[in-house]
């Protein structure tokens, strides 16, 4: 008799490839995961995020050199302003992406969702450095970074909700702030790594003109050659139990759907995200620019106490993740809005009128340090509010629609407040979103206490 089973869809054809292991996991979803195979799968995907966050922030800070290889010869500020202009639609995508990539990984897994999130960022990169330039190819040039832009903003858009869904799901009851706080600590070493390549093409290896003529594409291959290693790495990480143990049902259902029986999980996530978000990107993105431009700094100094503060402000976070295994998710949380809603104005001011190298950096570090008790714990706390059938969808839909919308935009609207001579009312505003954030963490119960995580040992 004939061989009648099916051909594999090109879906299981993908999933195949994006986890080859995917089927051998599932008969095997109740064996105990070894520490050494926690670590690794940890370790793979915290280094997935850093690549991911490279690539991400690399187009910023190249964006000076590239602007004129993509437009037509002219007004650099107007190249300047196409380049950002594609920036945004980036950014306008990781809602998208954080649905769609939301919802595979809670269909074919956390596993095969962060790799094929770092397998789209590597083309991304691949398209932006393989491009040839608008006096050779026209209009084709700048349709081609956009095509890239999208890519990428689908990829880091679904990076967030697949890594803290998998970094909690993969980690201990005792030690997930700890794990999951890594998930930053990745964030701020992509944006560091693509600072020091800058840096080092600027003032070792390339001239200005050759940075300009060809230069500007080296962190590009680079950022493709990283996820080409990041790819390898995540095809080799474990899969998490939660996910296993749900696979059949998860696959029947809709999740959004589903996601929507669960509002008042979705309203927390906008509602401790929107402060946190503001901050973070005021006293990381928009500090270097806040720097010059209030303060009178030189960019070189400026630079350099941006880099010393995000340093800083990396290693911190697994102390507080830690700290929270231990006093749970909801007193940090407090202590940030408490804390941010008081300080942000007199700090925000101070910093205005601070000449001291030292001040500055003492200002800024006591900002990101507040900061801190939320970008340490907010990946953790987000996953443990939701089931594991659409804790995926669940932790990066709405946290990035809410990042879009709010953190997106904190810097235009504090160069725009300054525009028009209004600096100090940028200040209020951050405070307002913190304390509107700060309203949400003391009416919200503790995630460690109550946590979803925990229903799926049962």
């Amino acid at each position: 008799m004939a061989d009648t089973q099916a051909h594999p869809s090109l879906t299981e054809k993908v999933d195949a490839f994006l986890d080859p292991n995917l089927s051998e996991e599932i008969k095997n979803a109740d064996k105990f995961i070894s520490t050494k195979s926690r670590i690794k799968s940890i370790f793979g995907g915290s280094v997935g995020n850093l690549v991911e966050w490279y690539d991400w922030y690399v187009y910023a800070a190249f964006s000076l050199y590239f602007a004129q290889s993509f437009f037509p010869k002219g007004d650099l500020t107007v190249q300047l302003l196409n380049t950002a202009a594609i920036f945004a639609v980036g950014f306008l995508m990781r809602p998208v992406g954080g649905w769609l990539m939301g919802v595979y990984a809670d269909r074919h897994g956390r596993k095969a969702a962060l790799t094929f999130s770092i397998l789209l960022m590597c083309l991304g990169s691949l398209v932006i450095a393989l491009t040839p330039s608008y006096e050779s190819i026209g209009v084709i040039a700048p349709i081609m970074l956009v095509l890239a832009r999208l890519l990428q903003g689908l990829s880091v858009g679904g990076e967030y909700g697949a890594s803290a869904t998998y970094l909690s799901e993969m980690a201990t009851k005792d030690r997930r702030g700890f794990y999951s706080s890594f998930q930053y600590v990745t964030l701020i070493m992509g944006q560091l790594l693509a600072l020091a390549v800058l840096i080092l093409l600027q003032r070792v290896f390339l001239t200005s003109e050759q940075l300009h003529d060809w230069g500007w594409r080296i962190p590009f291959f680079i950022g493709a050659l990283c996820a080409v290693v990041g790819l390898y790495m995540r095809r080799g990480i474990s899969e998490t139990q939660a996910f296993l143990k749900e696979n059949k049902k998860t696959a029947k259902k809709n999740q959004l759907v589903e996601l929507a029986k669960h509002p008042k999980q979705v309203l927390t996530v906008v509602g401790l995200t929107l402060g946190g978000t503001v901050a973070f990107y005021t006293y990381s993105t928009y500090m270097q620019k806040f720097m010059v431009n209030t303060i009178g700094m030189t960019k070189d100094d400026a630079t350099m106490i941006s880099a010393a503060t995000l340093i800083v402000f990396m290693l911190i976070q697994p102390l507080i993740g830690l700290f929270s295994d231990r006093v749970g998710r909801r007193p940090i949380l407090i202590a940030f809005g408490v804390l941010g809603t008081l300080f942000t104005v007199p700090i925000l001011t101070l910093l205005g009128q601070t000449t001291s190298l030292w001040g500055i950096f003492f200002l800024i570090m006591s900002a990101l340090l507040i900061v801190s008790c939320y970008t340490s714990i907010n990946a953790i706390v987000k996953a443990e509010l939701f089931p594991a059938e659409i804790r995926a969808i669940g932790v990066g839909l709405p946290y990035a629609l809410t990042v879009s919308i709010f953190g997106g935009t904190a810097e235009y609207i504090a160069l725009w407040l300054k525009n028009i001579g209004h600096e100090e009312w940028f200040y209020w505003y951050v405070t307002g979103c913190i304390a509107f954030s700060l309203i949400v963490y003391i009416t919200m119960r503790d995630t460690k206490k109550v946590s979803c995580l925990d229903q799926d040992a049962q």
